[in-house]
């Protein structure tokens, strides 16, 4: 019983890193539109705020690692139970 709370807790903290991380990268992107002036056109500029990246990055490595311990922890409480009974 406790193991299953455990693999949910796992499912629940991974969720919750996928969600910080896409607001992250969200946080991440700015875009400056920049409207055209005689002969030069308007245009849209993309700047990237690393800390927001890395912090999206590092966010999606957690949640894989803790989603690869969670199916672990499933696939141990499956083999303990078939081998029982």
């Amino acid at each position: 019983m406790r193991r299953e709370i455990v693999v949910l807790g796992e499912v629940a903290v991974a969720v919750l890193c996928v969600v910080a991380a896409v607001l992250s990268w969200r946080n991440g992107l700015v875009v400056t539109s920049f409207p055209g002036a005689g002969d030069v056109p308007a245009f849209d500029a993309t700047r990237y705020v690393g800390p927001w990246l890395i912090l999206a990055a590092f966010l999606v490595t957690v949640a894989g690692v803790i989603g690869i311990d969670a199916g672990a922890r499933t696939m141990h409480t499956v083999a303990e139970r078939s081998t029982r009974g």
